[in-house]
């Protein structure tokens, strides 16, 4: 049976710790033989509707130490749902390349191709997720905070894709989450509902930054306005003031609290440069485990293998 990736509500918790335990082991494997043989000969699709820097490089070095290789093609040019359906799309793609990764605004194109294809799906971002980027985060905790038996992790800014991600994976790697934001801002109505049921509980949430980061072991912040929202830039920066990631905030956390950002950061709004480039800061593993995670992952959806 063929797998994909789309939302980390989609896999369960032994799958989610048998991807994080892969990503270790070929982390620590390095560029050995061993790594390298994995993909030989395989392919890797990528198609991006929006920018990207990480998320595609991440995609294309993790394929490639793996033995393999990977295809880019520009949203425009794919045209998914106007050139063709996207139903051809993905029939024939499946001819082409041995997984496919799709960076979109629309979630509902990655559920799409997911229900054609007959290769792997994974979702690289889209407006409702980005399990990538969380699975690569609860990594870094991981790595970074070895010895703390439940990291409590606080994620400052909007219940965005990157937050919602981030809440699930947290509860798959035994990490407490909670979010901060303003109360427009708070995770929608339907992911709640959709954690509640999961999980059996709420997802954590608070309107107070201050009182929120009051013994965290883990700092999170994400930009407050994203890709697509340009035009409610100063709503949200007005809406955000108070949320902002700086020295007062970190005093509050345990004092070997590690700061995490998805980026690309905008300095001076949702996190201080002092903050941003302190001691604290774990932003450069955080982006490199961005390649280790996916190296898993693609191993996994391709071949079914969980070690090497």
């Amino acid at each position: 049976m063929r797998r994909h990736f789309l939302d980390l509500f989609d896999i369960q918790k032994d799958e989610a710790l048998d991807l994080l335990d892969l990503a270790v082991q070929l982390k620590q494997a390095g560029p050995s033989a061993a790594v390298r043989e994995r993909l030989q000969g395989r392919l890797l699709g990528l198609i991006f509707e929006k920018p990207s820097l990480r998320t595609r490089v991440s995609f294309e070095a993790a394929m490639a130490s793996l033995g393999g290789s990977s295809l880019f093609l520009r949203g425009e040019e794919v045209g998914l749902g106007v050139r063709e359906s996207i139903a051809d799309f993905a029939r024939v793609i499946s001819q082409y390349v041995d997984a496919l990764a799709i960076r979109t605004h629309a979630h509902s194109k990655v559920e799409e191709l997911a229900k054609h294809a007959t290769i792997p799906i994974i979702n690289a971002l889209s407006e409702d997720a980005h399990p990538c980027q969380a699975m690569a985060d609860v990594l870094t905790i991981r790595e970074e905070l070895p010895d703390v038996k439940r990291p409590r992790v606080v994620f400052v800014g909007d219940g965005n894709n990157v937050a919602r991600s981030l809440a699930v994976a947290c509860e798959y790697a035994d990490m407490d989450f909670m979010l901060t934001a303003p109360s427009l801002y708070k995770f929608p109505a339907d992911f709640v509902n959709q954690f509640t049921k999961t999980f059996g509980h709420a997802p954590a949430q608070s309107s107070h930054p201050l009182e929120a980061a009051t013994d965290a072991d883990v700092i999170y912040t994400d930009v407050w306005t994203s890709m697509g929202q340009e035009a409610e830039t100063q709503a949200r920066l007005a809406a955000f003031a108070d949320f902002q990631i700086n020295r007062q905030l970190v005093s509050k956390a345990h004092k070997d609290a590690i700061i995490l950002h998805c980026l690309p950061a905008h300095r001076g709004e949702e996190i201080t440069e002092e903050v941003l480039d302190g001691p604290a800061s774990r932003i450069i593993p955080q982006a490199a485990n961005r390649m280790h995670f996916q190296k898993a992952l693609i191993v996994w959806l391709i071949t079914g293998w969980k070690n090497i």
